[in-house]
């Protein structure tokens, strides 16, 4: 029997307070200890500085080959849909055909607040301004493959409608992102991704790994924090 087998990514930033990571070495660094993936959030009103994604990605790309680089996700309600193509295609012209999208909703009332942008209308506007996006990225050559960072009935709609599904590991327990995992696949889903799981302790996060591969996600991303285990060590918990 085939042994089950997902791609082990991590991300360009962290969430505890403090100064970010300096991008580019520690993209390097990711690279160098065997991540095929590095991925990046927008986060914009939540207290400590989360860099900008499209810059993160950006320094990534200038200092890394071949590896995949991804937002987890853009808040697609917090741009007006033609600034937010000029910034994927920026991106995309530095990245090439390593990037992928993650877009979303978004979740966080804070950032809505912020940039003085009603949160109550985040789904009807996300819904109204993705075919916009998509048009205008069309416009341009090829489209980045759009995956949809969601949860509860948005499941099944990123089986039919985006290239792939965004599972947050930050807000939500194994138990809750395999059931949801199934629902996905049973929708038609085809890539599915589980971002932000947390590094605590490593036979607990090697466990959260072994299960997400043998639920059938394709991809699991660590988010490592100022003071945990080092990349090399959490690479090594999933060889």
């Amino acid at each position: 029997m085939e042994e089950d087998v997902v791609r082990l990514g991590a991300t360009l930033v962290h969430l505890s307070p403090g100064p970010p990571y300096a991008v580019a070495g520690w993209a390097r660094r990711l690279v160098g200890a065997g991540f095929e993936s590095l991925w990046s959030p927008e986060v914009i009103g939540r207290g400590s500085l989360v860099p900008d994604p499209f810059v993160a990605l950006a320094t990534a790309a200038a200092v890394t080959d071949e590896v995949e680089l991804g937002t987890a996700t853009v808040q697609v309600p917090l741009h007006h849909p033609a600034e937010l193509a000029h910034r994927v295609l920026s991106l995309a012209s530095v990245a090439g055909d390593r990037l992928t999208l993650g877009v979303s909703p978004c979740s966080t009332e804070a950032d809505f607040a912020l940039l003085d942008r009603d949160h109550t209308a985040r789904f009807r506007t996300f819904r109204e301004q993705v075919p916009r996006l998509r048009a205008l990225l069309a416009g341009s050559g090829p489209v980045p493959p759009l995956l949809l960072g969601s949860w509860g009935a948005s499941v099944e709609r990123a089986a039919r409608e985006f290239d792939g599904w965004l599972a947050s590991g930050h807000r939500r327990t194994p138990d809750e992102i395999v059931e949801a995992h199934g629902r996905f696949r049973a929708a038609g889903g085809g890539r599915a991704v589980v971002c932000a799981v947390p590094v605590t302790d490593p036979g607990e996060t090697r466990a959260a790994l072994q299960r997400y591969a043998e639920a059938g996600f394709d991809d699991a991303v660590v988010l490592l924090e100022p003071g945990g285990p080092e990349p090399e060590q959490v690479r090594a918990l999933y060889p």
